[in-house]
């Protein structure tokens, strides 16, 4: 215990404080939200406390209450109220009313409802609100409060309003609830509208189907006018078609028809170089025939020349025989055997050319044949064909150079034989020819089959082997240093006019078959 505090004034403070506790809890008030606490006593306004706590000195201040709960009131007429248009109704209205925290009308309800319970404020507000209510139905027609019920029960608002607040009251909300007639002129109303709505419907409805039925046949007019111009365009459609596949069809006849015409023009023309080329092939052909016909008339003119020169020749010799027979015995057994010879040379060297001429054109018919089967193998067949044409030809060279040297030997023993008679030179000269017509054909016999290709093959074959012949023969006659020509026509006609015989004494004597002229192996190979 302090010291500064004596002991005497102890239980005083101890009972100040106890009686201001008390003080305190007794006039400590808390205030809910729907009610007002108003204390009253020592101030001259009276304090108002919501939904907060204060606290009252007792005895010298009191608390009332004021109720601020949000209030129900049924609001109904309880006789029947003439309208404006003198209709007796009934109305049935529900009101919500309460007493507003606006200082200034809290005021007001402090002086009528203070610490009055809710039965009581709801009746005061019921007997306002009933009175009001009878006086605007007494304004609005009937037709007016059914059909548009916000607009009374604003007007009803409108006009209680200013009562309410004058005792500290407001209108939170105002809903009519019915109208009643005993008359039951509000159901005929009902049933006044229901046929009107009726009619209006069956008018609507008979507009809607008219409207309906129009809107159909303007469909169905569209409709078919939509139709017409879509048949419309496919027939000119088919129509521009049928006039583009009549075009198409007269340029493709007209591009047939030039197609024709060219194709004919180029037959045509065709044609006409056909019948050209084959009128310059008659045409060449004719003159080949021509020539040919041109050489076979110089051949047998010279054949004819020869004849007759041989014949005459053989005349010649015949007299010449007969009229120096006796003195010349010897020389003309000699000139026989010759003329024998030549023959059998001659016969022997044409046998040998004839089988020549056959060998080639056995080969030509071959390769002919061979040709469509071998063309595959041509130049390997050409090159064995050259190989064997170049063997040939070396062979025959060889033979020629046998030819030639022999001619040299020959030559030496021309030397010798200068001296001799004329006619031995020529039975030798003779002699020798077969042999040398043999030598050159003797190849040949080695040869199995001869395979040519491409023209002039042939003929330069033959070709070859006439020069090989030509030249072994001019070989020898140059090695002999003789003309052979010279030597028989000179020997002859000498040997006539030493005789001093007439040769047209002899005319008519039968003279020996002459011999038959030699053909070139190339015309063997052309019969």
């Amino acid at each position: 215990m302090p010291d500064f505090i004596e002991p005497g004034l102890l239980v005083p403070i101890v009972i100040i404080v106890i009686l201001v506790i008390v003080i305190f809890s007794a006039g400590y008030r808390k205030a809910p939200p729907d009610k007002a606490f108003i204390i009253s006593g020592l101030r001259r306004k009276a304090k108002v406390v919501i939904g907060k706590a204060t606290v009252k000195l007792p005895f010298l201040e009191r608390c009332d209450v004021l109720e601020l709960a949000l209030m129900s009131v049924d609001v109904k007429t309880a006789q029947a109220v003439p309208t404006a248009d003198y209709i007796n109704i009934s109305v049935d209205a529900v009101v919500n009313v309460k007493i507003s925290p606006d200082p200034d009308i809290i005021q007001k309800a402090q002086q009528n409802f203070l610490n009055r319970n809710v039965q009581y404020i709801t009746g005061v507000a019921r007997e306002v609100l009933e009175g009001n209510m009878r006086e605007i139905v007494g304004q609005m027609r009937l037709e007016e409060m059914v059909s548009n019920r916000q607009a009374f029960a604003d007007k009803v608002k409108q006009n209680a309003d200013p009562d309410l607040r004058a005792m500290g009251l407001e209108i939170v909300s105002f809903n009519v609830q019915n109208f009643v007639d005993d008359n039951g002129i509000i159901n005929d109303m009902g049933i006044d509208n229901t046929m009107q709505i009726k009619k209006k419907a069956a008018i609507s409805k008979a507009e809607a189907e008219r409207d309906i039925k129009i809107a159909q046949a303007e469909a169905n007019r569209k409709a078919n006018d939509a139709r017409v111009d879509s048949e419309t365009a496919i027939a000119e459609r088919e129509n521009e078609l049928a006039i583009k596949q009549a075009e198409l069809k007269r340029a493709a006849d007209i591009k047939r028809a030039e197609a024709d015409a060219a194709y004919t023009i180029q037959q045509e023309e065709q044609r006409k170089t056909i019948e050209i080329t084959s009128a310059n092939a008659n045409l060449a052909k004719q003159a080949k025939e021509v020539e040919i016909k041109a050489k076979e008339a110089e051949i047998k003119e010279r054949a004819l020349e020869a004849e007759v020169k041989k014949t005459a020749e053989a005349q010649k010799y015949a007299a010449q025989q007969n009229a120096d027979a006796e003195l010349y015995t010897i020389q003309r057994n000699a000139e026989a055997k010759k003329y024998e010879d030549i023959q059998n040379a001659e016969a022997e060297l044409e046998i040998k050319k004839n089988e020549a001429a056959a060998i080639l054109v056995t080969a030509q018919n071959e390769a002919a044949a061979a040709k469509a089967r071998a063309e595959a193998a041509r130049y390997a067949a050409e090159q064995e064909a050259e190989g064997i044409r170049a063997r040939g030809i070396a062979e025959a060279e060889a033979v020629r150079a046998k030819a030639l040297a022999e001619a040299e030997g020959l030559d030496k023993k021309a030397e010798a034989m200068r001296k001799m008679e004329e006619a031995a030179v020529l039975q030798m000269y003779f002699e020798k020819m077969p042999d040398v017509a043999q030598a050159i054909a003797k190849p040949l016999e080695n040869v199995d089959k001869i395979t040519m290709y491409g023209d002039g093959n042939t003929a330069k074959l033959v070709k070859d082997i006439t020069e090989a012949t030509t030249q072994a023969s001019a070989g020898l006659l140059d090695g002999l240093g003789v003309d052979l020509k010279s030597m028989v026509g000179s020997f002859i006609t000498g040997k006539a006019v030493a005789s001093g015989i007439n040769s047209e004494a002899h005319v008519n004597a039968a003279p020996e078959a002459p011999a038959a002229p030699v053909k070139p192996a190339e015309d063997l190979v052309q019969q």
